[in-house]
């Protein structure tokens, strides 16, 4: 039996935890956030200027996982901001036409 004053620990054996690096892109680089980002408001501008109902859902889904994806640290009043003109975008394409959307594959004439 080992007397209960002796350290049973070896320190020799200790090794440091080193995290290790994946190859480019700093932990936590996911772009997908600013990306989505980006194309939420192209998409809300197209919305907008050319009144294209399905161009403003698309800028709203886009802003949508543009805050799923999003982190803590991100800065929060671009994506409200995003989310506001999408949101717009689709008021206002829908104050000028309330008909409901018609898809861009549907609307050929018979």
């Amino acid at each position: 039996m080992i007397p209960s004053n002796v350290d049973s620990r070896r320190p020799d054996k200790v090794q440091r935890y080193k995290p290790t690096q994946p190859n480019g892109n700093a932990p936590g680089d996911d772009l997908t956030p600013d990306y989505m980002n980006i194309l939420g408001m192209i998409f809300s501008m197209c919305g907008l200027m050319m009144r294209l109902k399905w161009c403003a859902w698309v800028a709203l889904y886009c802003s949508c996982i543009s805050f799923a994806n999003s982190r803590l640290s991100d800065d929060t009043k671009q994506i409200l901001s995003s989310f506001m003109l999408s949101i717009s975008a689709i008021v206002m394409s829908y104050l000028q036409n309330p008909q409901p959307m018609t898809p861009p594959w549907a609307s050929s004439g018979n």
